[in-house]
């Protein structure tokens, strides 16, 4: 059956909830069709931050659009992840503009769309979500004001002594070393709203020398808690990843096994694809790629020692090599949110060794870096292309591959600049390329 808010078919589903169990009935409907319907090579996408199934399927329509006629012999099945992430109402859904109601919320209050979404994401938590809201909207002058929401925002995420790594996941991680506290939390949440507050402020007003006005440090608070959610989702990406997907691709493989799988991640959904990689069982080898578009986590995920602490490797180290082809990272400098906000969360978190003092030029690149800023580091071998160059070569078969996006992914204001402008018929092409996905050969069956 055709869904008709879907471009391409044969198209299936796979929802997960956050502990990354899966709805039973589609995942049995996709390993009883997906050989019965003859496809040859499946595409699986996961969706990073969206607070509903019609964003995902938006992205997932709009993305596999060109694939029909860029592999028009292939006989293509498609997948769309959907899982349990949020998105604050000022990022966009890629492909979607903003709404008015959006581009009119001036931080740093509480929208009511984001605090639905927030009472979505954490249920249990109503009392301490309207205190948040009611501080955003009357940001009150008194340090100890902004205190209290830092107090509060802990409460949200649920972190609290002895184990707050429990939930913010570190994408490396140093032998030996235990994890601390996260810096956000830990320290003085007024010094740590100022200093968020000073990042949005430079974003939007690029270039711009410092005067005597000072940010508002309340748009800091608002970023704090942004941040806070979305380690509590990057967490629940490995989670989904490891236990959920895995899991279903080693099923597939079982009840499929001429089948060829191809992942493709959007931000955290990048986290989840290669979370996956953890979760195969041992023995299977029907990844043949996987695609990474302005992936959310640590550059250094897939190293297996930092340059920057040798007693460190990344979480995911080796696991390219569970990838029966390509890990290919599609990154962009126009991603701001990856390249200014995230490094300096990822501090505050504690995910790596070693705090510097906070400077914009510094963060760029440095330790705490994302995937979708600058691409796969330290990781030997791995070879490097610009986008125009990558879709007329050849991508190697194997090994982790990064390519220069910003020709196309490059839309998009601050905060989050291009982050979510990953709609672009040339990454469809990346995922055909890195995939090998061809036409059929001449033992194979005909398509049904």
């Amino acid at each position: 059956m055709v869904d008709p808010a879907m471009s391409v078919a044969p198209y299936w589903e796979l929802t997960f909830d956050a502990d990354g169990d899966p709805d039973r009935g589609k995942r049995d409907r996709l390993l009883a069709q997906v050989e019965e319907r003859g496809v040859r090579d499946l595409v699986v996408f996961s969706h990073g931050w969206n607070s509903d199934r019609s964003g995902a399927t938006r992205l997932y329509s709009g993305f596999f659009a060109p694939f029909p006629e860029l592999a028009p012999r292939a006989r293509l099945g498609y997948v769309g992840v959907v899982w349990p992430s949020m998105r604050f109402s000022d990022e966009p859904i890629p492909d979607l503009p903003r709404s008015m109601a959006a581009e009119t919320t001036r931080r740093p209050a509480l929208d009511k769309d984001t605090r639905r979404a927030l009472l979505e994401t954490f249920p249990a938590r109503t009392t301490v979500i309207d205190q948040l809201a009611r501080l955003l909207d009357q940001q009150p002058r008194e340090e100890t004001e902004l205190e209290e929401f830092g107090r509060l925002v802990r409460l949200l995420v649920d972190v609290v002594p002895p184990g707050p790594q429990a939930l913010f996941a570190a994408d490396t991680l140093a032998e030996g070393v235990p994890q601390s506290e996260p810096e956000m939390f830990a320290g003085s949440t007024a010094a740590a709203c100022e200093e968020f507050a000073r990042a949005l402020a430079a974003l939007e007003n690029p270039g711009e020398a410092e005067g005597f006005a000072l940010p508002n440090p309340w748009d800091g608070a608002h970023e704090l808690l942004r941040q806070a959610t979305y380690y509590a989702m990057k967490r629940r990406a490995g989670t989904v990843g490891e236990r959920g997907l895995g899991r279903v691709i080693g099923q597939l493989a079982a009840a499929a096994p001429e089948v060829r799988v191809h992942l493709v991640g959007h931000s955290f959904g990048g986290r989840l694809v290669s979370f996956a990689l953890r979760g195969l069982p041992e023995g299977v080898h029907t990844v043949k790629s996987v695609t990474l578009l302005q992936g959310a986590f640590s550059h250094y995920a897939f190293a297996a020692r930092l340059p920057h602490d040798p007693r460190a490797g990344g979480v995911l180290q080796g696991r390219q090599n569970r990838i029966d082809g390509p890990l290919v990272c599609c990154y962009s400098r126009f991603d701001t949110a990856l390249g200014t906000i995230y490094p300096l969360a990822s501090r505050m978190a504690g995910d790596a060794e070693g705090v510097a003092e906070f400077g914009l030029g510094r963060l760029l690149g440095a330790k705490w870096g994302a995937m979708g800023h600058d691409g796969v580091q330290a990781v030997p071998g791995t070879r490097a292309f610009k986008l125009a160059d990558a879709l007329r070569t050849k991508l190697p078969a194997s090994g982790c591959v990064n390519i220069d996006a910003a020709a196309v992914v490059r839309r998009g204001g601050p905060p989050a600049g291009a982050h979510s402008d990953v709609v672009h018929r040339e990454l469809a092409q990346v995922v055909v390329a890195a995939g090998r996905i061809a036409r059929p050969t001449a033992t194979d069956p005909s398509p049904r």
